[in-house]
């Protein structure tokens, strides 16, 4: 009777644990069109609440969303068990998304945040947590509630936990969907596989080709919604930037095992583009070929030189391997699917072998798992300070070169440390043109397009022959809020 009522004012459908089996309910919310959000019963099997989402599903809505939030067993010490081997066996079985519920799943506060780091890395899509900024005075579920300084720590846990798996925390703005789309489409995106949203029509550029992990970062970040093409160079991206050919640039910056690229930084300095946007992603690196070779025939591996690099220990196990430098992963595979040669291999993502329809002889092949990207989004215009979000931890990107004299660099430091902003990157790169003169490249923990910086930048300016602000953007969610 309150479904017309729900039409005009509800965006997403939550049906409860104790009536995931109520049919009608069910179709009913079916026939809406809404997204659902559909929690596991008491003592449901998978199975049963995959039955209960076809009920939904008949009514010609795809749009579901799978939640565990505890299942009932023998154990008292929390109120349920958290059944976050739901979460792998669900991602084989369907392609809905999951979301954990672990604050009714363990009903006790000091459980909530361990469970749901562990669902995370179990390869949830989404949490549904409960916060009350005084749990002792709420209405119900108060023992269960994180307190906001809580949950903003929990966050920040998420932030570096989800680029493992190969997720990211997704914050208040998206550039692209602040126009067309809002998050809600990129749910029911994932929940149907296709959007009921037109394509944007904003594009996106990056270097290489399908199947890179520039292409995955682009993907990642912008959603299939927004267009995406490769170039050739990372100055090709800043020039389709420049010109208007694409709104975004994804770029990479840095790497946690080899450092800086160098060449995007100098590029940051050259042209009047900004930083508006970050994320990590992990890099595996796998060893591709095609689906009817073995490993002991192939005698060449093709791969960019920082993957051959960072693939050394195994490539050092297999000595006759003839090593073969190219300009990009996707490219090594894509070479090698063309080739037709059961003797040659690439070294490449999971994404790429799909792409090219190749099979993964080895996965995980390097040296060291802690290897990890730091891709930026580069624009025309500055990110505006109402698109970013309050709850966000803000990063500003600067470049500065100092005077040739004693304590000058201290100088531009002791400004960061007496207006307690946290300097967390700070690397030098020669001047073009000028022998043993640097340019420094700094990330601070702070917004530097605020009104309120106006006098820490005119402080900065002072004390530099030459400052220039690259970008202030979310980096992440402030842990003490």
């Amino acid at each position: 009777m309150y479904a017309d009522l729900m039409m005009k004012y509800v965006d997403v459908i939550q049906i409860g644990a104790r009536n995931m089996q109520n049919f009608e309910l069910l179709k009913c919310a079916g026939r809406m069109g809404k997204p659902v959000v559909l929690k596991r019963g008491l003592a449901s099997t998978i199975e049963e609440w995959l039955m209960s989402a076809e009920y939904i599903a008949a009514e010609g809505n795809r749009n579901i969303i799978l939640c565990e939030r505890g299942i009932r067993t023998f154990e008292p010490y929390t109120r349920n068990t958290l059944d976050l081997s739901a979460i792998p066996v669900l991602k084989q079985l369907t392609h809905l998304p999951v979301i954990i519920d672990p604050s009714h799943a363990t009903g006790m506060r000091e459980k909530v945040s361990p469970m749901a780091r562990a669902a995370i890395a179990a390869g949830a899509d989404g949490l549904m947590i409960e916060v009350h900024h005084k749990p002792e005075e709420a209405l119900s579920d108060g023992p269960q509630s994180l307190y906001p300084k809580q949950f903003g720590r929990l966050i920040r846990d998420i932030y570096v936990i989800a680029p493992v798996v190969g997720k990211q925390l997704i914050h208040d703005y998206t550039g692209y969907k602040n126009e067309n789309l809002d998050q809600l489409s990129a749910v029911r995106a994932n929940a149907t596989g296709e959007s009921e949203y037109p394509r944007n029509d904003k594009r996106v550029v990056y270097l290489g080709e399908q199947g890179t992990f520039s292409h995955k970062a682009a993907i990642q970040y912008f959603s299939s919604d927004v267009q995406s093409y490769a170039v050739p160079s990372f100055r090709d991206i800043f020039e389709e930037v420049k010109s208007g050919a694409a709104e975004f640039g994804m770029i990479p910056i840095e790497n946690s095992l080899a450092g800086s690229i160098h060449e995007n930084y100098d590029l940051l300095l050259e042209y009047e583009l900004f930083i508006t946007g970050e994320l990590s992603i992990r890099i595996i690196h796998n060893l591709i070929a095609h689906k009817d070779s073995k490993l002991e025939d192939i005698k060449k591996v093709l791969a960019p030189t920082p993957a051959l690099n960072q693939c050394r220990r195994f490539l050092n196990a297999n000595p006759d391997i003839q090593l073969t430098p190219v300009n990009a992963t996707a490219s090594a595979v894509k070479s090698v699917a063309e080739s037709k040669n059961l003797e040659e291999a690439a070294i490449g993502s999971v994404e790429a072998a799909q792409l090219f329809d190749m099979a993964v002889l080895e996965e995980a092949i390097e040296d060291n798992p802690r290897n990890f990207t730091r891709f930026v989004v580069i624009e025309r215009q500055m990110l505006n300070s109402e698109l970013k979000s309050n709850a966000s931890l803000i990063k500003s990107s600067i470049v500065f070169s100092t005077s040739n004299k004693p304590g000058s660099l201290f100088e531009v430091m002791k400004i960061f440390s007496e207006n307690q902003i946290n300097l967390v990157k700070l690397e030098s790169r020669p001047i073009h043109g000028k022998p043993w003169q640097y340019m420094f490249y700094a990330d601070l923990e702070t917004d530097l397009t605020d009104t309120n910086s106006e006098r820490v930048i005119e402080a900065i300016e002072q004390n530099t022959e030459f400052f220039k602000i690259l970008g202030s953007y979310n980096c992440g969610n402030k842990g003490g809020e």
